[in-house]
């Protein structure tokens, strides 16, 4: 029989998102592949540093027990097979059990996000990320200078979303673009028992949902999740109503109407936070480990804070 990644959480995750391979990248920019394959292959028992998404694998790929695998993570990268052999290596002397791997060689690797089923895809490519967005993957840029993951709750995966264009649609969003705040609260008062479109994280937050009712019965790791958004009462009703209407609920919610987002989330620690507007995810990035949702370009819009 045929393995299978159904009923699993599936990560698919670049080279450059899960270690530093920063230097190694500059090195790769340069065009010249016969060299930077054999600085891969002459280093393949070097480990390089953790990455900015090396605290929350790590802590996902816990969720498997001898008894049950609930979470696939799956290299997918520009890499060329043999740098590959690093990549496997630095997995494993990290203690990730990491078996499954695509690299391309420079070639687009999102596509392969179809077959793998992936709820997720991190990478360090803006362009690859947006491409997997538009064929509607749950995928965010991986800032590299983002400040790392803490050390605090080992048992526990902490992540923090947005709001629109994250875990909702981009409609009441774009109700602000058009009209500004008054146009927003408006909109959404006026709306607030109707349930928001979902945006192109809800299938990862509604996996993770599955994932922690899966592994209740072993009490060994939990996810803990928090909505961080800059709306504010009275616009913060139809955002709550909407995930009571998704069955899926949040531990923590931060209605913070304008507030800059890096403090809130250094409090929270997350391992993760994902964001689709520029001004959150450089101030969120220089408290913890920040995904953009979509490529992370000079502010062409105005931005409710």
């Amino acid at each position: 029989m045929a393995s299978t990644l159904s009923g699993k959480l599936v990560v698919a995750i670049s080279s450059r998102a899960l270690f530093d391979f920063e230097e190694e990248n500059r090195l790769f920019e340069t065009g010249d592949e016969a060299k930077y394959m054999h600085y891969q292959l002459e280093h393949v028992q070097q480990p390089p540093g953790p990455g900015v998404a090396f605290a929350l694998v790590k802590k996902l790929l816990a969720f498997n027990t001898s008894e049950a695998q609930r979470v696939e993570v799956v290299m997918l990268s520009r890499n060329d097979p043999a740098s590959g052999l690093r990549v496997f290596a630095s997995a494993q002397a990290a203690g990730m059990r990491i078996e499954r791997g695509v690299f391309t060689r420079g070639r687009d690797p999102f596509g392969y996000l179809r077959p793998l089923g992936a709820h997720l895809f991190l990478s360090a490519n803006a362009a690859d990320v947006q491409q997997a967005l538009s064929m509607g993957y749950p995928a965010a840029r991986v800032l590299t200078e983002s400040r790392p993951a803490g050390a605090h709750y080992p048992l526990e995966v902490r992540i923090a979303f947005d709001g629109d264009a994250v875990l909702f649609s981009d409609e009441a969003e774009l109700v602000y673009q058009q009209g500004g705040l008054p146009a927003f609260v408006q909109h959404e008062t006026e709306l607030a028992t109707t349930p928001l479109a979902g945006g192109p994280f809800k299938p990862l937050l509604a996996a993770l949902h599955h994932l922690q009712q899966q592994a209740q019965a072993s009490q060994t790791m939990r996810i803990r999740t928090a909505l961080v958004t800059a709306r504010s009462a009275p616009a913060h009703e139809r955002a709550v109503r909407t995930l009571l209407d998704w069955g899926i609920t949040v531990d923590e919610a931060m209605f913070l109407g304008g507030l800059e987002k890096g403090p809130f989330l250094r409090e929270f620690e997350p391992d993760f936070f994902f964001d689709d507007q520029r001004s959150h995810v450089l101030s969120a990035a220089r408290h913890v480990p920040v995904g953009h949702v979509g490529a992370l370009q000079p502010a062409a819009r105005q931005e409710k804070g």
